[in-house]
């Protein structure tokens, strides 16, 4: 797969933005370290030289950034979008979150991200910076300059990906791809393995971390409510960290049912977990039982596309029927 470069990705916006085809680039930018990348809008070339980065860290999905940014002018946006991206950007549009007619949307390859969690498992902390490559060059502060491979520090959501193909772009940069074999499928299975008891005492254990720091919610392309039911100040549990095990569990429950259907799977969630929770399993496991009971659905393949949840036909699975599924 022919890859995509910094200089290439910022000649690409030079040329739109002198030929007036946009006013501003949805780009990424360095955060206080190589690795914390961070989304950033360019409004001129000069700012894009000094500051645009592209790379193994690349990972915000810019799809949920386009229902502010498309309100703030009359103009385009350039965004640039990795396969995975444009599946949420399809989602959205299905849900009217934006004005498709005032963005730019380039799609480019992506050959997997690097999880720095994964990094720090085997440098440790005290990290100074990351060079990337096939090869990713770690300097620290105690150990010098590591070399890993690439390969053995994927994102999990990398690792599993489900295509590299795009569903929606205005024009392409390198070699389109293809849908995947995925098996990102494989970790609910082994949860679905385990006892009742068991699952409980596993989520119990994950869930307890959970400091209601919003970040799932505020990431999540499918999390775009105006007023957010946990921002009810009349709810009882506005924006608090939770004061029991019920509080704990209730905030993810609500959030994986409020995406049923609509998760297209971009890992967003679990990536900026400041405590490591795999929330990407709850909604895995919404889309593999859907998949299951109503026939293979990929939310954001296409626009308009309606989910099976929200889609009623007579061949509908009985509640009884479901639940006889699962047991055999």
């Amino acid at each position: 797969m022919q890859k995509v470069t910094r200089e290439m990705l910022i000649e690409k916006a030079s040329a739109l933005l002198a030929e007036g085809k946009v006013d501003r680039v949805l780009g990424w930018k360095n955060g206080e370290f190589s690795y914390d990348v961070t989304p950033f809008v360019f409004t001129d070339v000069e700012s894009m030289k000094k500051d645009f980065v592209f790379g193994d860290f690349a990972f915000a999905n810019f799809s949920k950034y386009l229902i502010k940014e498309t309100k703030k002018s009359e103009n385009k946006v350039l965004v640039f979008l990795k396969p995975c991206d444009t599946y949420s950007f399809n989602q959205l549009l299905t849900e009217h979150r934006f004005n498709r007619e005032k963005v730019y949307a380039v799609g480019i390859p992506c050959d997997g991200m690097v999880d720095v969690s994964k990094i720090k498992e085997i440098v440790g902390d005290g990290i100074i910076s990351v060079e990337s490559g096939d090869l990713i060059k770690v300097e620290t502060l105690y150990d010098g300059v590591k070399e890993i491979a690439k390969k053995d520090v994927l994102a999990e959501r990398c690792v599993n990906c489900k295509s590299k193909k795009h569903v929606a772009y205005d024009e392409l940069m390198g070699e389109e791809g293809e849908i995947l074999d995925s098996n990102r499928f494989d970790e609910v299975a082994k949860l679905e393995a385990m006892t009742a008891d068991e699952r409980y005492a596993f989520w119990q254990n994950e869930l307890s971390r959970c400091i209601r720091c919003n970040a799932c919610r505020d990431v999540c392309p499918a999390c775009t409510c105006e007023k957010c039911v946990f921002g009810n100040p009349n709810s009882g549990v506005e924006n608090k960290a939770a004061s029991n095990s019920f509080e704990e569990k209730m905030f993810h429950i609500i959030r994986a049912f409020h995406v049923a259907g609509r998760c297209t799977d971009c890992g967003e969630c679990s990536r900026v977990c400041p405590q490591n929770i795999p929330l990407h399993l709850l909604n895995r496991k919404f889309i593999k039982d859907i998949n299951a009971f109503y026939g293979d659905y990929q939310a954001g393949e296409e626009v308009g596309s309606r989910a099976p949840l929200t889609n009623y036909t007579k061949e509908d699975l009985e509640p009884s029927e479901a639940v006889n599924k699962e047991e055999n």
